[in-house]
């Protein structure tokens, strides 16, 4: 029998949904096991409020590190912490969301610790003392097979690649003290930008992405209309989209951005480069549209749309508004 480590990252004293999906897969570990699943949460006095959340998701302790320096995230203070937690009780794994701040803290953590990680984990296995992971290499042209033997066994699990699912249970809570003092760490945050109220790539349910075959900046009203539409999406983009203007840096998808895995991706002029596909391929459900019927997306497509997609994307979006309106 052995417990499971979860870091669970929260934002403005809420739990973010890639929270809630490393819970899930932690749980699983933790059944396979047969142990508990320990989830740990840093941040301002309060923060505690979310353990009864974690403890509906999954979570049979919660570990609250509550200090006034703990407002944002801090990479020292939440490294420490959690590896000093995780080898004094002797964890099992250790598992971090492959987000933006999971990927600069896991590799932290591994580090104090001494061991190696996988990161961008998309599915993983028990099978006796080993755990086996499976991870997109190659810009997503193959998946990488490894055996992590080594305890712990520190792995960042790729956002959406599982399911926030309820496994009610009455956590117990566990006050737990930052191994340094949040006052004297180098590395402070000091903003978090937030530039509107969007949907975040990373936790979207639903994505719509322009690529190059919209013409202009001005078309992205097609793709802002259709993810509108369907109510619970967001807007991505390309990388030539991002390095002509059109659209900012930070919603682009692909190998040099944003790693995405929503249940819908609809990609809207986009002709499928290997960098783009390295960033969406783990999708549940492809769609793509575009007039070329040559393009790799399709390659990659569940479902393919050959034509015009002035014409196209507007009917589709007024098809998607009655079906929501029928519902």
């Amino acid at each position: 029998m052995a417990d499971i480590f979860v870091f669970a990252e929260t934002r403005g004293g809420a739990l973010r949904q890639v929270a809630l999906e490393t819970v899930a897969a932690a749980r699983q570990a933790a059944d396979a096991l047969g142990g508990e699943l320990h989830a740990m949460v840093a941040g301002a006095p309060g923060i505690g409020q979310v353990a009864e959340s974690l403890g509906q998701h999954g979570a049979d302790v919660v570990l609250t590190v509550e200090d006034a320096g703990l407002g944002r995230y801090s990479p020292e203070v939440a490294a420490a912490t959690a590896a000093r937690r995780i080898k004094d009780s002797g964890y099992r794994v250790a598992l971090f969301a492959a987000s933006a701040e999971g990927r600069d803290l896991a590799p932290r953590v591994a580090a104090i610790l001494g061991v190696s990680m996988a990161s961008d984990v998309t599915e993983f296995t028990v099978d006796g003392d080993a755990f086996t992971v499976k991870h997109p290499a190659y810009t997503g042209k193959a998946i990488a097979t490894l055996k992590l033997t080594g305890t712990p066994a520190v792995i960042s699990v790729r956002p959406g690649a599982y399911s926030a699912t309820e496994a009610t249970r009455s956590a117990r809570i566990e006050a737990v003290q930052p191994a340094i003092d949040p006052a004297s760490a180098r590395v402070k945050v000091t903003e978090i930008g937030a530039k509107t109220a969007k949907v975040d790539l990373a936790e979207a349910p639903v994505i719509v992405v322009g690529g190059r075959g919209l013409q202009e900046a001005g078309n992205f009203a097609l793709v802002e209309d259709l993810a509108a539409a369907f109510g619970n999406a967001a807007v991505g983009a390309t990388r030539a989209v991002t390095d002509d203007g059109w659209r900012d840096p930070a919603d682009q998808i692909g190998q040099t951005g944003r790693v995405v895995s929503p249940t819908l991706y609809v990609g809207v002029g986009v002709s499928g480069a290997i960098q783009h596909l390295a960033g969406m391929r783990s999708s549940n459900v492809i769609v793509a549209i575009n007039k070329d019927k040559d393009a790799p997306i399709f390659k990659v497509a569940d479902y393919g749309i050959v034509g015009d997609l002035f014409e196209v994307v507007p009917k589709l979006t007024e098809e998607v508004k009655a079906a929501k309106a029928r519902n």
